[in-house]
């Protein structure tokens, strides 16, 4: 009796991965009827517990043309983040991810930044694009530890003078990006150089105001300052990323308008900034 109600139980649960494998149309571990989601919990302008970043919005957009509801996992974003979230398979979908990085597979870019050198307006140095630009000697710039454009830095001779900031942390209990932006309107730095969602972002909150300039990259360095952004899923999961890129090309107006509301700096595919939604 015991082993025809274990073989009774093993057929029934069979049955319902079969059926949910012909409702998806793929045989994957993406749940089908909720948007589960990776995201860090106290990471501003990206996401927070709150829904108050732009990503949790683009969640948002997802879910409604997915006609499914959002359901978050939690973890913040630093060591160890895909192996607990997407690899644990307690979520399905990262919103933000660079395009070619890590172990996982990338949709198409949904949008390209780059870095950006943020200064007070009025201070002369709201058209640098550079950091090649002579203007730039001399000056005390802001730099995160440990980024790209550190490397442009020593190969112009702008570290002797700069500031670094620590960009390994916690978001829950240190915010070293608003530090920047803090240090430029007092002056303590002339200048500072930030990811461009983050100057953006940041530049837009209250005080002196601010000028945020995108940097060229440097061809002779090969150093990229542009990066594309995708979402992440697991490598198996590729109906599900095709899936996905659907979703990104019908709503790309919409995940524009979002971006451009929160002052990211968003660039097309020959580095011309975008200015309004893409249809």
């Amino acid at each position: 009796m015991l082993r025809r109600a274990l073989f009774a139980l093993a057929i029934s649960l069979s049955g319902c991965a079969c059926a949910n494998a012909a409702d998806s149309g793929v045989v994957d571990l993406v749940n089908r009827k909720v948007l589960r989601v990776c995201s860090d919990p106290a990471n501003l302008p990206f996401s927070n517990e709150k829904g108050e970043g732009f990503e949790n919005k683009i969640a948002g957009i997802i879910a409604d043309e997915l006609k499914v509801p959002v359901e978050y996992t939690w973890y913040p974003m630093s060591t160890g983040f895909e192996k607990r979230t997407l690899f644990a398979k307690r979520c399905d979908l990262i919103i933000g991810y660079a395009q070619g990085a890590g172990e996982v597979l990338n949709s198409n870019a949904y949008y390209r930044s780059s870095y950006a050198i943020v200064s007070r307006k009025g201070d002369g140095l709201e058209d640098v694009t550079s950091l090649a630009d002579p203007r730039l000697k001399e000056k005390r710039i802001g730099i995160m530890g440990n980024s790209p454009p550190g490397l442009l830095m020593v190969r112009h001779g702008l570290m002797l003078k700069a500031k670094a900031y620590s960009l390994m942390k916690d978001p829950r209990y240190m915010n070293p990006q608003l530090d920047m932006i803090k240090d430029i309107r007092s002056g303590e730095i002339d200048a500072g150089i930030l990811w461009g969602p983050y100057a953006g972002y940041l530049s837009k909150t209250e005080g002196v105001a601010l000028v945020v300039s995108p940097i060229a990259s440097d061809p002779d360095l090969s150093t990229k300052m542009t990066y594309g952004i995708a979402l992440g899923v697991r490598a198996s999961d590729t109906d599900w990323k095709k899936q996905l890129n659907t979703v990104l090309q019908t709503r790309r107006a919409d995940i524009d308008k979002v971006l451009l509301d929160f002052g990211i700096p968003v660039l097309d595919d020959q580095d011309k900034p975008v200015t309004a939604p893409r249809s």
